[in-house]
């Protein structure tokens, strides 16, 4: 026999009990297809992250304070003219604000920034101009917005030019941002830039939030994370005074931990994968006390041993391979799905899909070969005598 009629036989097998062999098929199916989907999700989640930190700006390196320190216009200043390795620096501070225009108001997040914002935290403007030093100096009212704004408060006219209430105070508006878009729930043409000095006073603070730098090149990034760290640590005589991080460090811890978040949800998801398994098993083995006379007879007819075995393997085999083939549809649908309604980042990995098919093709063969094994050793005239 060889083996296209042992496919057939197997295939007709299968077709005999319909219902039950797309039930058998369901534990692969979900396994599969929740194996991918979760892949998918975490490595979208992946890219979605390191896109907006490198759309942050190249080369940036990042000061944030730690418990009991505080953060001050005087320490960018300061690490500006110590730190040679370093072209640009920006502190910020952020808060949130109610914005209006005539009639309307809409709640949104207003940032401090000096005149170097555009180059280092990686913006354009899209009509207008942007703050400038003097500005900052003279704690002007002046404010940029973002796309989202436009839509909010002008949809039907041009900003710029126009002054804008921001919590009770007036802004003038000179520019207007180029579209960014949303990652991660955070919309980053949600926004009114304002000149730093101005936030500090709106806010009623001395203080900033953080501070971003722009190192000369990717080469010095790390030289220039260690010299600010240093100078911290003399300035307030201890320790973890503010927590430094380079672009390249970020997206690394980041990708890192990603990866260990997608590597966790696979294997969850593979544990139904291995259930499905023991699914497939169980049902080949009632398979094989319920076709107990059919054996004795094809082996009184002659059927050979490596005939039974091959058959009961290749009906495993179908049953795993075509739950493998849903489990793949369905894990390609949920994620399209969860990207349409959530919003969310998902990446279809064609080797993620391959080796979920490749693992429901071994799972079947693995599974497989105990009641093949099983079917095939049967005694013919104990199974002939079998009801």
């Amino acid at each position: 026999m060889n083996m296209w009629e042992i496919f057939k036989m197997s295939t007709a097998a299968l077709r005999g009990n319909k219902l039950r062999s797309l039930l058998t098929a369901l534990g692969i199916i979900i396994g599969v297809g929740a194996v991918i989907a979760m892949i998918s999700i975490g490595q979208g989640a992946s890219k979605d992250i390191s896109d907006r930190i490198s759309s942050m700006g190249s080369n940036l390196i990042m000061v944030m304070p730690m418990r009991g320190t505080e953060l001050t216009l005087s320490d960018a200043q300061d690490l500006l003219d110590r730190v040679s390795s370093i072209s640009n620096v920006v502190p910020s501070i952020s808060t949130n604000v109610t914005a209006k225009w005539q009639n309307t108001n809409y709640d949104t997040t207003a940032e401090g920034a000096n005149q170097d914002y555009p180059s280092v935290r990686n913006v354009n403007v899209k009509s207008g101009r942007f703050i400038t030093e003097q500005e900052v100096k003279n704690r002007a009212r002046v404010a940029v917005i973002g796309q989202t704004i436009v839509e909010e408060l002008f949809p039907f006219s041009s900003p710029v030019g126009e002054e804008i209430v921001v919590n009770g105070q007036s802004f003038s508006i000179i520019g207007i941002l180029e579209e960014k878009g949303s990652s991660m729930g955070t919309n980053s043409d949600d926004t009114i830039l304002i000149p730093i000095t101005t936030a500090q006073r709106l806010i009623g603070t001395t203080q900033i939030n953080s501070i971003y730098l722009k190192a000369k090149s990717a080469d010095v990034a790390e030289l220039a994370v260690a010299h600010i760290t240093a100078i911290f640590e003399q300035k307030h005589k201890r320790e973890d005074t503010v927590r430094v991080s380079s672009q390249d460090e970020l997206l690394e811890t980041i990708n890192s931990n990603t990866q260990t978040f997608t590597i966790m949800l696979g294997a969850i998801a593979g544990i139904s994968l291995l259930v499905g398994g023991i699914g497939i098993m169980n049902i080949m083995l009632v398979s094989v006390t319920e076709r107990t006379r059919e054996i004795g007879i094809r082996k009184a007819l002659g059927a050979k041993k490596n005939a039974i075995l091959s058959q009961f393997i290749v009906e495993s085999v179908l049953l795993s391979v075509s739950g493998g083939l849903l489990g793949i549809a369905m894990g390609i649908g949920i994620a399209k799905l969860v990207s349409t309604f959530s919003g969310m980042t998902t990446v279809l990995s064609p080797i993620s899909i391959l080796v979920s098919f490749l693992f429901a093709f071994a799972v079947g063969i693995f599974f497989g070969v105990y009641p093949a094994y099983k079917a095939a050793n049967l005694d013919p005239i104990v199974a002939l005598r079998h009801e």
